[in-house]
């Protein structure tokens, strides 16, 4: 009974509080115009923030399990079965696959057409390519015969090909095919009795003697090095060559280059060496 009237009583308190209560809420109490003598406040921009937590160490959240969904318990997680790892051939065939060039290319560049033919051993000391290609055209211009060289010689190639040889005789048409007057031989240089190997015996080098125009014209080395209305073509020519190949010579370099280019990658201590 006792406790009844108290909760009588503490109603009957509240009820009257609750009448008198503001219609409104308070509305804070304006900031003076003029502050008192002592106090100053800080610019907002000094008021320091709270730094916000980083992204990666807010908890995740867990995502909503569907109606009638079980949650596995942690040993039949720790259980599970993990998936068989990818076979090591089949990797290796996906990426040869990727890096393979379409059919008929070589040294992983679709301009350079021919076949790979790996190894070529030397019948002397020095001479032999250690992966070797045999080229058939370059940047869509046929070689007069098939050239053996590495990959590195026939990237070369094609470079000047593009670069070099049809803007250098664009003025007389379009080059269609290279006189190949040498590429892999196993031999000294120049021939001569005594001399180092040459590059041509390592793979690394290839002799050009004419070009062949889409009109059928045949502009040799030998015959239009001097020839007028020719004399700035094929300056440019051997110009072009100098940087992408190691080595350039041309008819003013010695007698034995006066009727073709000769190039090879070798480095020089000082850069090419173009004669």
């Amino acid at each position: 009974m006792r406790r009844l009237l108290l909760v009588i009583s503490v109603f009957l308190g509240v009820v009257p509080a609750l009448a008198d209560a503001p219609d409104r809420s308070l509305r804070p109490i304006p900031r003076p115009a003029t502050l008192p003598a002592g106090v100053t406040l800080l610019p907002t921009e000094a008021i320091p923030r709270p730094r916000a937590r980083p992204a990666n160490l807010r908890p995740a959240a867990a995502p909503a399990a569907r109606p009638g969904a079980t949650v596995p318990s942690v040993s039949a997680v720790a259980s599970s079965p993990r998936p068989e790892a990818r076979p090591r051939n089949l990797i290796d065939r996906l990426t040869r696959r990727q890096t393979r060039a379409p059919a008929g290319s070589v040294c992983s560049d679709p301009a350079i057409k021919g076949e790979r033919i790996g190894a070529v051993p030397g019948p002397i000391a020095g001479c032999g390519i250690e992966d070797a290609v045999r080229i058939t055209s370059v940047a869509g211009v046929r070689l007069s015969q098939p050239a053996t060289v590495d990959c590195a010689t026939a990237k070369a190639l094609h470079r000047w090909v593009e670069n070099g040889v049809q803007l250098s005789l664009r003025p007389k048409g379009q080059v269609v095919e290279l006189r190949v007057a040498a590429s892999y031989v196993c031999r000294t240089r120049n021939n001569q009795p005594g001399a180092r190997i040459s590059e041509h015996g390592r793979g690394r080098a290839i002799d050009i003697s004419g070009f062949v125009m889409d009109d059928g014209e045949v502009i040799t080395v030998r015959d239009h090095w001097n020839k007028r209305g020719y004399r700035s073509e094929m300056r440019r020519l051997h110009r072009t060559a100098c940087g992408v190949f190691g080595t350039v010579l041309g008819p003013e370099s010695d007698r034995f280059h006066k009727d073709h280019f000769h190039f090879d990658i070798a480095r020089h201590r000082n850069g090419p060496f173009c004669r």
